[in-house]
């Protein structure tokens, strides 16, 4: 499993389904630098799996509550990726934006907050898929994308908007 071709996606399914949450509002978005697990280091949106029974939406605001201590509002689906990885692991995220936000960010055990203008995004510090779909996420414009990676190194891509 190297290529999208590798993988039969009408029947792919993946081990964990998650979601990522991008507030914006003032010309900043609302990234964090992820302390532990899954892409530990790098610069990304609050996110993480999706609790058993828990709707996408409720899991993308948990999510951001207990990653930077906001509470995201105005809040619309814009897109799903499609990990598959190398070594076997794949995780299905569904990526959501927020218009704003009440509360204070803090850093937590998980993430230090990180609110960047949008005309800055660090992308060399971010997943390789990132600099693909966060436009779109920004923009407004409805996405959907298939990725292979290797450990940290994109393999191959497809997105649909």
């Amino acid at each position: 499993m190297r290529t999208l071709a590798d993988i039969h996606w009408p029947t792919w399914h993946a081990k964990d389904l998650a979601t990522l949450l991008f507030v914006v509002r003032d010309g900043e978005v609302l990234l964090i630098r992820k302390k532990r697990g899954l892409g530990a280091g790098k610069i990304n949106g609050p996110g993480g799996r999706v609790h058993p029974g828990e709707a996408l939406v409720d899991a993308a605001v948990r999510e951001v509550v207990e990653e930077v201590c906001v509470t995201p509002h105005d809040i619309s689906e814009c897109g799903e990726l499609k990990f598959q990885f190398v070594d076997g692991y794949s995780i299905h995220v569904h990526v959501f934006r927020a218009e704003g936000c009440t509360g204070q960010v803090g850093e937590t055990p998980e993430a230090i907050p990180l609110w960047t203008p949008l005309d800055r995004i660090p992308y060399d510090e971010m997943w390789a898929d990132d600099r693909i779909w966060l436009p779109l996420m920004l923009a407004r414009r409805r996405f959907d994308g298939r990725f292979v990676f290797d450990g940290d190194a994109m393999l191959d891509h497809a997105i649909e908007v």
